[in-house]
């Protein structure tokens, strides 16, 4: 009897989700090629600049004051000595908080910026999904296959977000790919 019953439900909700009107969209490809989140790429950028510029100043510093210790610690006190030593391991000690501090900092700052794309992106796929009549809606980069019976919103959404036809994931790609190689030399 327990596996009657069982069977009746698992048909039943094999029916009624046939009759669902079941979407994707490629959520990933609409916020990565939005038009905010170029700005947000560059404050992220310009932040973490910023963070190498002084990492590497305090490298540069704890590297001068190593090398003077060395050249000089000879010839010292050793109350000079135990002050340069003391001096060195203080400056470590603020280079590796910088490093917690700093990462910690840059992934909320990613975050905070995150965050109201991600919600203007999923505002716009709801609102899509709703008009056109969507029951299910699942995200195509998380899919492995999709029937052709499956609605594409991904176009429809990229419109509403104002994202350009020709704009695709892979000259951003490269877009990204040009301006980190510009910012080596």
């Amino acid at each position: 009897m327990k596996k009657i019953f069982v069977i009746a439900i698992a048909s039943l909700m094999a029916l009624s989700a046939s009759a669902q009107k079941i979407g994707r969209v490629n959520f990933n490809e609409l916020v990565m090629l939005m038009p905010e989140m170029d700005a947000a790429r560059e404050t992220i950028a310009a932040s973490q600049k910023e963070a190498e510029e002084t990492y590497a100043a305090m490298v540069e510093e704890y590297q001068g004051k190593a090398s003077q210790y060395q050249q000089k610690s000879a010839s010292w006190t050793a109350a000079i000595k135990e002050s340069k030593e003391k001096e060195l391991y203080d400056i470590q000690n603020r280079i590796q908080e910088f490093q917690q501090n700093i990462s910690q900092e840059l992934q909320q700052q990613q975050s905070q910026l995150m965050a109201p794309i991600n919600e203007k992106a999923n505002a716009a796929v709801k609102e899509i999904a709703k008009a056109q009549g969507i029951d299910v809606l699942f995200d195509a980069s998380q899919a492995i296959y999709f029937s052709d019976a499956v609605i594409d919103l991904t176009a429809d959404a990229r419109k509403a977000l104002g994202i350009p036809a020709d704009r695709t994931l892979e000259a951003l790609q490269a877009e990204l790919a040009a301006q980190a190689q510009a910012a080596q030399k």
